[in-house]
């Protein structure tokens, strides 16, 4: 199939969906992240006119447009021949995904749904989102997110976005995911693990996917907590065990069945060079995915000595944020050079924390020797190494 029946396919659907039907349409995982993140198109009505209003998400920054179907049909079937693999297209009637393959052939997908869902034309609406205010969900009202109602509590609301903003994250990479068995999805440094149960929620309830989830954490009386609610809610593939990051499936007995193999690898706020460790054990173990959300960072803080940055460093404050950044570029480019494509992300709005960064790394190919030397040239300048760099040398 060539270019041109790719475009026209792709415009037909478009020509079918959109209209005061259509739900949204979400464009995704780019083919150049540095160009374009996302695009998300939904129908507005103004000044009693049926428009398809864009949004695209192009680094920290997100632009709004409106066109009217001819040209929004033109946009979008552009976006997914250059700039886009995955679209999905939802409707009061069906639900369509639009894959592209890595040699530009298209594959579309398209279901029949009954959505009682009204469609919102106004202009200014709430913002949607995958966990929905108002529908109670039974972990986050136990977990003090939520009221009996649905109600977000006003001292959560930021947990509510930032549980939101990490269900994006994980619905950009689904389609990476191996397909036909059961995925192993591992949390190190689970905590009260919020987006633990938001993840098995949202894939396993939401989606139907066939996965079992394992949440690890140093915190007895957090793991018999978390324990007690995956069984209250009927949640039998979601389980939680004490252990320590750095020795978790090394022996035997400290782990479970399958420990040393994940498809996904999360690590929300482990501190220090728990971090590191998790990564470590996520590429030895080949996971397709890993979403990282570092915390302390001491370790290079205390190594790092480098003469012609002494007018930086020489300022507490200044010294830990540089070091900061160091440690996770050189995460990123370890990562990088054992085979993953990585994208530095905002997690949540730097006004709510400056900890914000999210590293996601998907695997794309094997180790790549060759890209060492500009990382190893910046560690040796700064006269630092890494616990990641010592796990996988």
């Amino acid at each position: 199939m060539n270019m041109d029946e790719n475009r026209r396919q792709m415009e037909e659907l478009l020509e079918d969906t959109l209209g005061g039907e259509l739900y949204q349409i979400v464009m995704s995982n780019p083919r150049n992240r540095e160009k374009i993140g996302k695009v998300k198109i939904r129908p507005v009505m103004l000044k009693g006119s049926l428009l398809f209003q864009e949004t695209a998400y192009v680094g920290d920054q997100v632009f709004h447009r409106n066109f009217e179907k001819e040209d929004a049909v033109e946009r979008a079937a552009g976006y997914m021949s250059e700039d886009f693999k995955q679209c999905e297209i939802e409707t009061a009637l069906e639900r369509a995904t639009v894959l592209v393959s890595k040699r530009g052939r298209v594959s579309i997908k398209r279901k029949q749904v009954c959505r009682e869902k009204e469609i919102d034309l106004s202009h200014n609406r709430t913002k949607s989102y995958i966990l929905e205010e108002g529908r109670p969900v039974p972990f986050l009202i136990d977990l003090g997110v939520q009221m009996e109602d649905g109600r977000i509590i006003r001292a959560k609301y930021d947990k509510f976005k930032q549980i939101n903003r990490f269900l994006e994250f994980i619905e950009d990479i689904l389609p990476t995911l191996p397909k036909g068995r059961t995925l192993h999805i591992i949390d190190f440094g689970c905590g009260k693990s919020y987006l633990t149960f938001a993840v098995y929620y949202f894939l396993k309830e939401l989606r139907g996917l066939d996965i079992r989830i394992t949440g690890l954490d140093l915190k007895r009386d957090v793991i018999r907590r978390c324990n007690g609610l995956a069984e209250k809610y009927g949640y039998e593939e979601l389980h939680f065990l004490h252990g320590d990051i750095s020795s978790y499936g090394d022996e035997e007995g400290n782990g479970e069945p399958g420990s040393k193999k994940a498809d996904m690898v999360i690590t929300l706020h482990a501190c220090d060079t728990a971090t590191d460790y998790a990564l470590a054990k996520a590429v030895e173990w080949g996971a397709e995915v890993i979403l990282s959300v570092p915390c302390c960072q001491h370790e290079v803080n205390k190594q790092i000595n480098c003469e012609e940055l002494m007018p930086v460093l020489k300022y507490g404050l200044l010294k830990e944020r540089v070091s900061a950044l160091v440690t996770d570029a050189v995460r990123a480019n370890v990562l990088e050079e054992n085979g993953y494509e990585v994208q530095i992300l905002e997690f949540i709005d730097m006004e709510h924390t400056p900890k914000n960064i999210l590293i996601r790394a998907i695997k794309r190919g094997e180790k790549r020797a060759e890209e060492k030397m500009p990382v190893k040239g910046m560690t040796d300048f700064l006269h630092i190494e890494t616990t990641l760099q010592k796990l996988l040398q």
